[in-house]
């Protein structure tokens, strides 16, 4: 990952955790999705078959804070982005998922909080997963 040019993060095998905050999000959300991460088999076992976490395979996580993900095309042809975080939660969000990882065991290499970057992916193999936490409260 680069910005303005310059190396600031980068890992070998792993995953590319695109997180994108929205402002009901909660702190148990960023724990809940740091766990689930973690915890995901997603990597492939002897058999070949995906039964392994990146916790099991020694793998990092480059994490990545990406406020387009919650972006709302329902209307129109342009993005609404009225369901993000504003730059303090998901910045506090942002950190305390790296941070849980980081907890865990798993090496974690971080973007810049509201830079613009350039990130390279290697995508071994077809899998792309999209994360969601649990919906709390009356509403869920």
């Amino acid at each position: 990952m680069r910005v303005d040019g310059r190396t600031v993060a980068s890992i070998d095998e792993g995953l590319l955790a695109l997180l994108g905050v929205e402002r009901d999000d909660l702190p148990e959300d960023a724990d809940d999705l740091a766990d689930k991460t973690a915890e995901l088999r997603i990597f492939g076992d002897p058999e070949g078959r995906m039964n392994r976490s990146v916790e099991q395979v020694g793998g990092s996580v480059l994490v990545v804070s990406q406020f387009t993900l919650a972006a709302s095309t329902r209307k129109g042809r342009r993005p609404s982005f009225h369901l993000a975080a504003d730059p303090e939660l998901a910045e506090r969000l942002y950190l305390r998922f790296a941070d849980r990882l980081a907890a865990r065991g798993v090496p974690v290499a971080r973007g810049i909080f509201q830079a613009m970057m350039e990130v390279e992916l290697v995508n071994d193999g077809p899998v792309t997963v999209l994360l969601d936490a649990p919906r709390r409260g009356a509403g869920s």
